[in-house]
């Protein structure tokens, strides 16, 4: 019985759909977006949307790129509402990427949320997240649960991004 529907065999996502994928994903960091695109305070996910030429959010895969170097892998139901959360949230959910990062620098080992009322943590983050709204990203869209979960850790170990990408579950 196939699992979220795909009606792909594993030996054919390993061979064939997955390499695909990162054929267009290679394709689509040629022509990056600035990650400022999706931080724009008063710019909702509709209006980004409409820019990109789409109508509605999608599922896929990102990669952040930092002068054209990929540094992170990530995967979403709603990329643009998530570029956006890695940009613009303040919350160690939303911009979780920026929380690692800060976390790396500062070496704390407070509770998620009493790092996130630290002063020299909240600085920290802040900057992460700056950083990361003068990133680039490129995305492909990839419907299928199971190919795109797949995909992720595909991808992240194809661009060696393991500085920030991490598979550990909470």
């Amino acid at each position: 019985m196939p699992i979220d529907a795909c009606t792909n065999t594993f030996s054919e996502l390993a061979a064939i759909v997955l390499p695909g994928d990162m054929a267009r994903l290679r394709a689509a960091m040629l022509t990056p977006h600035p990650m400022a695109d999706f931080c724009r305070a008063g710019l909702g996910v509709r209006s980004i949307l409409l820019k990109l030429g789409r109508n509605k959010d999608f599922s896929g895969c990102y990669v952040l790129l930092e002068d054209g170097r990929p540094f992170y892998v990530g995967i979403s139901r709603s990329v643009v509402h998530r570029l956006r959360q890695h940009g613009m949230s303040n919350t160690h959910f939303g911009a979780s990427l920026a929380y690692r990062m800060a976390t790396a620098k500062t070496g704390h080992e407070m509770k998620r949320a009493d790092a996130m009322k630290d002063s020299a943590f909240r600085e920290a983050f802040v900057e992460a997240r700056t950083l990361l709204r003068g990133s680039s990203v490129s995305f492909i869209e990839i419907d299928n649960p199971l190919e795109l979960y797949l995909f992720e850790a595909y991808c992240a170990m194809e661009l060696q991004t393991g500085e920030w990408n991490t598979f550990k579950t909470h």
